[in-house]
């Protein structure tokens, strides 16, 4: 009866970020080895990047008000 125990999941399965299929435990959020390392190559790549603002440069004008 050692087999017949149902054995919860630590994660509630979720769908891979590259594909949509089911994620498994072993590769978590992924479905497989192969979806983590397409992430990981994209991070790798500098495809996913946080957008930044250049904001200008006027320290003289900002700073000196005394004339």
């Amino acid at each position: 009866m050692v087999g017949d125990a149902k054995v919860t999941p630590l994660r509630k399965t979720q769908p891979c970020p590259e594909c949509k299929r089911p994620s498994t435990r072993e590769s978590y959020p992924f479905c497989s080895e192969r979806c983590r390392n397409i992430d990981l190559n994209r991070w790798l790549g500098g495809s996913y990047a946080i957008p930044v603002t250049e904001v200008e440069d006027n320290h003289d004008e900002d700073f000196d008000d005394r004339g």
